[in-house]
């Protein structure tokens, strides 16, 4: 696509149905999945120690990622958390206060750019720093991130546009206007047709040429803790397709 040719945006979206929704409530099945499913973890390839940053979803804190965090340090990757505490749903000033993070963190650190892992609505920042500072950004790894239309095809988005004084018609196409500027580096994206809070037409790239879509099985509250999820990330960030 060129400016010429532009990305229509998308219609006829809408959140995930009750039946979705529901089925987060099956989150203590994707632990018990987890358990079975070790052998995708400790097969892993190592790391090569680049450095690389996590995101939380929003209402999420830094604990969230705890998991991910220990499963790609002990593949000796330098992993930090994004160092802003809880994620409060305030996009623009935590992609600006984010940046000056990751700034001191690629200058202190001979200008290696950085990996950035995002969950949910941190996919979202992610690929802001990525498109905004595409010095800084390496590579982005979102994970149920909603891409098209932001929170207003999301479960919570009602919540969220009340808290956050926000039109979601207005922001639908300022998202959508962001998203078609696009980015350039390499982006995995990862979704599942059994997330209840934002569901697969929304959590998918339709604007980057380079983005890969991979469907994983699992709800929206389970992808941090998804054994498969982790494989997939770690095969990415080995070179791995």
């Amino acid at each position: 696509m060129t400016q010429a040719d532009p990305i229509p945006m998308p219609t006829g979206l809408r959140p995930p149905n009750r039946l979705a929704q529901f089925s987060e409530l099956a989150l203590p099945l994707d632990f018990v999945r987890f358990g079975l499913q070790w052998p995708r973890i400790v097969t892993a390839p190592k790391g090569d120690g680049r450095p690389i940053f996590l995101i939380p979803g929003y209402g999420g804190s830094e604990l969230s990622m705890g998991p991910l965090k220990a499963f790609l340090t002990g593949l000796d990757y330098g992993v930090s958390d994004w160092g802003l505490g809880r994620n409060q749903g305030s996009v623009n000033r935590d992609i600006d206060r984010f940046t000056t993070i990751a700034e001191a963190q690629y200058n202190s650190n001979d200008r290696q750019p950085l990996t950035l892992i995002g969950w949910s609505l941190g996919g979202i920042i992610a690929r802001e720093v990525a498109r905004l500072s595409p010095d800084l950004v390496r590579e982005v790894i979102t994970m149920g991130t909603p891409i098209i239309g932001g929170p207003k095809y999301t479960t919570p988005g009602q919540r969220y546009a009340k808290s956050a004084q926000i039109n979601l018609d207005r922001f639908e196409k300022e998202v959508h206007a962001r998203n078609s500027i696009g980015f350039s580096q390499p982006l995995t994206v990862l979704y599942s047709n059994r997330d209840g809070i934002v569901g697969p037409d929304i959590a998918k790239d339709i604007y980057n040429p380079q983005a890969r879509n991979i469907r994983v099985d699992g709800g929206h509250l389970g992808l941090g803790f998804n054994p498969k999820v982790w494989r997939i990330i770690a095969d990415t960030l080995a070179g791995r397709a």
